[in-house]
């Protein structure tokens, strides 16, 4: 110790050689720190890995291909979730209040418009009934009065005044009339029982139906036999028309401005090969705060009832608006140890070097590359395993 500074001791057999080594050794600790593994594994590998030069007997075992710029549409590939088009699919509330007595349709049965669904003993139908029958012979009664009072007042037989108040009570009773006539219209009252009504016949005790208002295909039930029904309130059914539906899917990032309401949609579910034709018809215009994503809906044609509510789907959205970059070969694409993409490319000297990519839209048989290539470059599109064998050599 000196003036209470600490001295480090250092072996006087080391040479400067092997301090050097123990300081590169530090310095690379340093930046693995700093850095991560992953990376360093990266450099590391790339660096073990010189170029490699081929014989010309080996060169015939490979195809090159000059990278060039090229116009294409781009395609996004993203997930979706099926849902009904909701302009051809309707939840149903309960139009009456009353316990069911009967279901009359099951889940998956296709219905038409004005199919009876379920039967309720609805006091409601019932009081509706009623009224109209009520005010029917109001109005029948009033209009016949006011007729009287029309032809006795050119004889003196009742006063100006009377006649005006007969006709005033006649047009209320028939206005009663005709709402409580609309009353059994929304209650989905059959014809032939408003028409029995309407001609005086009898009319025995109904039970009241609750009817589809759109044909398709029943997709939820959600009561029982028993339950009892709050008008307007207890939803009952959904039917819904699936020869086609929307598929919401996700948009990330920058493919958010490379797509339009029109383009077109392919949509792939994985059951077989079979794939759908689709087109956006809406795009959000917010944005999901938790997932960053804009939602984009398309609008699917279902063939064969393929696509089912909730399920998950691959999208594929072709942009109409034409877009210009790299593009290359699938078959040049290669993953390494840590399934990065990289290409075979040949250098000036005429070797070969790894030299990574970076991966956008696929168009066809063809990756774009954003990053890691320039127009001009020689890259392998066939051979390149090949190639990679010959170099781990």
């Amino acid at each position: 110790m000196d003036g209470g500074t600490a001295r480090t001791s250092v072996p006087t057999n080391m040479t400067s050689s092997s301090l050097r080594q123990i300081a590169a050794l530090a310095a690379a600790l340093v930046v693995v720190s700093c850095t991560g593994k992953t990376n360093i594994s990266a450099q590391a590998s790339n660096a073990s890995l010189s170029n490699l030069t081929l014989t010309p007997a080996q060169r015939q075992h490979i195809h090159l291909y000059a990278v060039q710029t090229s116009g294409y549409r781009k395609t996004i590939e993203t997930t979706g979730v099926v849902d009904f088009d909701n302009d051809r699919a309707t939840s149903m509330l309960a139009p009456l209040s009353g316990p069911v007595t009967r279901l009359l349709v099951a889940l998956g049965d296709k219905v038409k418009k004005g199919e009876a669904l379920a039967a309720v003993d609805s006091p409601d139908f019932a009081a509706a009934v009623g009224t109209y029958h009520k005010a029917l012979a109001s109005a029948q009664t009033n209009r016949r009065l006011a007729d009287l009072d029309k032809d006795l007042v050119q004889h003196n037989g009742v006063s100006q005044r009377e006649a005006a108040q007969a006709e005033t009570d006649a047009t209320n009773a028939e206005a009663d009339r005709d709402a409580a006539l609309q009353a059994l219209i929304a209650l989905n009252v059959p014809a032939e029982i408003i028409k029995n009504i309407q001609d005086g016949r009898p009319v025995a005790r109904v039970e009241a139906m609750i009817r589809s208002p759109i044909a398709g295909t029943v997709v939820e039930r959600l009561i029982t036999p028993g339950q009892l029904l709050e008008a307007g309130t207890t939803t009952c059914f959904t039917v819904a028309e699936l020869s086609r539906v929307w598929v919401m899917a996700q948009i990330f990032g920058s493919d958010i401005a490379s797509i339009r309401v029109g383009d077109t949609a392919e949509i792939v579910t994985g059951i077989g090969t079979e794939t759908l034709a689709g087109r956006v018809d809406n795009i959000s215009a917010l944005v999901d705060p938790v997932t960053r994503s804009v939602s984009v809906r398309v609008a699917a044609e279902n063939t064969g009832g393929l696509l089912k509510k909730d399920m998950y789907v691959r999208v594929l959205i072709t942009a109409r608006q034409e877009s210009d970059g790299l593009l290359v070969p699938v078959s040049s694409i290669l993953r390494d140890d840590e399934n990065l993409a990289f290409i075979y490319a040949q250098q000036s000297d005429g070797s070969f070097a790894r030299q990574h990519v970076t991966l956008g839209s696929r168009v066809a048989d063809q990756y774009e590359i954003p990053e890691g290539l320039k127009a001009g470059d020689q890259i392998v599109v066939d051979g390149g395993i090949f190639v990679q064998f010959m170099q781990n050599q």
